[in-house]
């Protein structure tokens, strides 16, 4: 029998256990929030940061692509790197650089300087988010791991929802340093609370696909480059054909390293399972949907609406907090609706959501587009509550943990696609609808509208207008606003179409694959999308 005084120091040492799991939490999740804050912060930051520099569109794309690109390549090898090496030591080195290049960026004094210090805090946040996840499943088991991960996705929810509105704040009560010097400070304490994490490594982790992360990381840069670099230089100038011949072979590289490893870091043959590869259309068209929204709106807003950054990051929050409610709406609503059909209703949402914002125009109130921004918030907010469990369950139980890593990594490479697409196709669509409409003014940018979309894409009006005399200045500014309005509206159309398109791809898919289940009634249960999601305790979104 134990004495009374074994059994209080049984207790101490419960309780101090306690207490250092629950810091633990704490510690990842404050982490882990200040991803999508970097994200959605550093497009509210776009404006100030091309009024300072005067950098060009393309290398103020960099700043959000930049982080993007390294966040979503590095995701898969930064996750072995973990298993490899020490979760908790990859944990503080990657909150080590990502606070770091946060500094970085908001001392920086050109524009080269920021986006290599942004593209550098990609590559930590990816070994802050891979590591931390890993820590939080060692350090709970059972019922408490699933509502640790409840907590740790609703910390990269509220990120994205109140990124956009903290970052108009700083950047209206100081400047845009301030938005990158938020993450470093918040690094830096995160930093100092690292030392209560324990640390865990597995002895039996794959080797690291070198060749895999190279090959897919040039194949995605090379195209962004292009993508970016199109408008700018014209699709068809000689940088921009080679950067796609370049990315094409990389990404054929890329194809035949994965076949011929034994264990590689994308298993190409999971890309043979139309189920699997409609989730991946899915998820695609989805961060088309509501990504470039995030990062093109603000200039749009504070250039044609002509509002403070701060009422922007307000405006945007419409958009962005049902992201933060609808998963718990999904969650209840999987008792009754089947998980496929929740998947495309997401898909549709956004769908709708993206035609219904044309209503968006110079002056329009509030009121005007809450609907369409929560429709399409709340298509997102859906997804997060579905689409990861759909994923992992497409594919054999065997296969999950792959299946997983590559969703994962096929929507943040999305995102950066989409960013990249988007950007392109407004400077485009803006230098179109400018054409022939400024013969009446005189003035730098009225004798250049290809500069003078750049200026609008960067929400710089102000700054263009100020170049035209002042009688014509109010006339040549609505010209202006139309032109950029027009072209944003054409951009909608599109991404809306594309929704459209995967909305009816995926319904398909998801139909033929119930009725196969159907013929072979002795399907695995585990293998069925609808019971393995049914018992998921909550996915964890994207954090951007």
């Amino acid at each position: 029998m134990k004495s009374s005084s074994q059994g209080s120091q049984e207790s101490k040492e419960s309780k101090g256990s306690s207490y250092r799991t629950l810091l633990g939490l704490v510690t990842v999740c404050i982490a882990t929030i200040m991803l999508p804050v970097s994200l959605t912060g550093s497009s509210v930051a776009m404006p100030g940061v091309a009024a300072d520099f005067h950098n060009s569109l393309a290398a103020g794309q960099w700043i959000v692509n930049g982080y993007d690109l390294t966040f979503a390549s590095l995701m898969l090898t930064a996750g072995s790197f973990a298993d490899m090496f020490g979760r908790r030591r990859l944990f503080v080195l990657g909150n080590a650089v990502f606070a770091g290049c946060s500094l970085v960026s908001a001392l920086s004094t050109n524009i080269v300087t920021l986006d290599i210090a942004r593209a550098l805090a990609g590559v930590g946040a990816a070994a802050v988010l891979t590591s931390g996840s890993a820590i939080l499943a060692t350090l709970f088991e059972g019922a408490a791991r699933a509502r640790a991960f409840g907590v740790f996705g609703t910390a990269v929810g509220a990120g994205l929802a109140f990124g956009p509105f903290v970052a108009g704040a700083l950047q209206t009560a100081f400047n845009w340093r301030f938005i990158f010097l938020l993450p470093a400070v918040v690094g830096a304490l995160v930093l100092g609370l690292s030392g209560f994490l324990p640390e865990s490594s597995d002895p039996q982790a794959k080797a690291i696909d070198w060749l895999g992360m190279v090959t897919f990381t040039g194949a995605l840069a090379t195209l962004i480059l292009a993508l970016l670099q199109g408008a700018q230089n014209g699709w068809d100038s000689p940088l921009n054909i080679a950067a796609y011949v370049l990315c094409a072979a990389l990404l054929v590289s890329f194809i035949v390293v994965e076949t011929r490893q034994a264990q590689p870091m994308f298993d190409i043959s999971l890309f043979r399972q139309p189920q699997f590869v409609s989730l991946c259309v899915a998820v695609i068209a989805l961060v088309f949907g509501f990504t470039p929204l995030l990062v093109y709106l603000p200039s749009y807003l504070t250039a044609v609406n002509h509002q403070s950054t701060f009422h922007a990051g307000v405006d945007l929050m419409m958009l962005t907090v049902p992201t933060l409610i609808f998963p718990l709406v999904t969650g209840y609503l999987l008792r009754w609706i089947p998980i496929r059909h929740m998947v495309t209703l997401a898909v549709a949402l956004t769908a709708i959501g993206t035609g219904w914002l044309v209503v968006l125009a110079p002056g329009v109130g509030n009121w005007v587009v809450f609907g369409p921004f929560v429709v399409i918030g709340a298509g997102i907010g859906v997804s997060f509550g579905v689409m990861d469990g759909a994923a992992v369950s497409s594919v054999e139980p065997s296969r999950a943990g792959m299946a997983a890593g590559m969703f994962n990594t096929m929507r943040l490479a999305g995102e950066a696609i989409s960013i990249a697409v988007v950007g392109s196709l407004l400077v485009s669509a803006t230098q179109s609808e400018l054409a022939g409409k400024l013969a009446a003014f005189s003035g730098r940018y009225a004798d250049d509208p290809a500069a003078l979309a750049d200026k609008l894409n960067q929400g710089q009006l102000t700054g263009a207008a100020s170049t035209v005399e002042e009688a014509s200045r109010a006339a040549f500014t609505r010209v202006a606003e139309s032109a950029y309005t027009g072209a944003l509206h054409e951009v909608l159309w599109i991404l809306a179409g594309f929704c459209a398109v995967a909305t009816v791809l995926v319904a398909t898919v998801g139909a033929r694959s119930q009725k196969q289940q159907a013929v072979h009634p002795g399907t695995d249960p585990k293998a069925d999308p609808e019971t393995v999601a049914a018992a998921e305790p909550g996915a964890t979104p994207s954090p951007v």
